[in-house]
């Protein structure tokens, strides 16, 4: 339940999160630069004046747009490539599974620098990197379901019945990976989050002024003696939200788990 609430939170966050912001986030005010928490402005201004609540809230929206788009992708072609290969096997899954094989053996965010820096810098390049970082993931634990499911009694009889492979695959196969599909994607979706603020605090991510949590880290951290709400109040925001996801797809799995529900 903690990790719902602080998911639903991060998503009302960055959907009416603008609307309601105090400040324009891009906006400068050299004169108060530097400033420390206060009632006008909860969190302090950063280098050049701009509130960094505001920026903050608008960062949140770079993040769910990151995060839902990236791990969408890569489920559905990761659902795609897993029931492909392990359902039909052959020479299709020789190839597929060797190339994420390749792609799963690279350290993630190596492969999602080197991604971005081969496409280029931009928000879509990150989430396009970030997807076929997750990708492996996704492919790898729907195929292991559907090697297991398959050999099942009731889909050995709708095969012997005569019902097409179509059909036994999303009749019998694809219930039976939906679930441990969204605990993983849960789980990975605190992966993309983590992944786009490393690639933003490496200047790889959203480009300046545009805000992101990773971003203002960058930009916080030489201020970290004399102004240190600048790097600490994004990287809490980070962990907060990053720790809700993990938590929510832990308990999705104990929902999911048949000896926990029993108990």
């Amino acid at each position: 339940m903690l990790g719902a609430l602080v998911v639903a939170a991060f998503f009302l966050v960055g959907a009416i999160g603008p609307l309601v912001s105090p400040y324009d986030p891009l906006k400068q005010d050299i004169p108060h630069t530097l400033e420390g928490p206060s009632a006008a402005q909860p969190m302090g201004t950063a280098d050049l004046g701009r509130d960094v609540l505001s920026r903050l809230v608008a960062g949140t929206r770079v993040s769910i747009q990151v995060s839902v788009i990236s791990i969408a992708l890569a489920v559905v072609v990761g659902l795609a490539v897993g029931l492909a290969c392990g359902y039909w096997r052959g020479w299709l899954d020789d190839i597929l599974m060797r190339l994420m094989d390749a792609l799963y053996a690279f350290p993630t965010l190596i492969l999602a620098i080197a991604l971005v820096g081969a496409l280029g810098r931009s928000l879509i390049n990150a989430m396009l990197a970030i997807s076929i970082v997750a990708l492996p993931h996704f492919a790898r634990l729907v195929r292991g379901q559907v090697l297991s499911v398959r050999e099942l009694e009731y889909v050995q009889a709708a095969r012997i019945a005569g019902a097409r492979d179509l059909r036994i695959v999303v009749r019998h196969i694809l219930p039976n990976v939906v679930g441990i599909l969204a605990v993983q994607a849960a789980l990975t979706t605190a992966f993309a989050i983590l992944t786009e603020s490393n690639l933003s605090f490496l200047g790889l991510g959203v480009r300046p002024p545009t805000p992101s949590w990773g971003s203002m880290l960058r930009l916080g951290y030489p201020f970290i003696e004399l102004a240190p709400w600048l790097a600490l109040v994004p990287g809490a925001v980070i962990t907060m939200t990053v720790l809700g996801f993990s938590l929510l797809g832990d308990g999705i799995r104990d929902l999911l788990d048949p000896r926990l529900r029993r108990r």
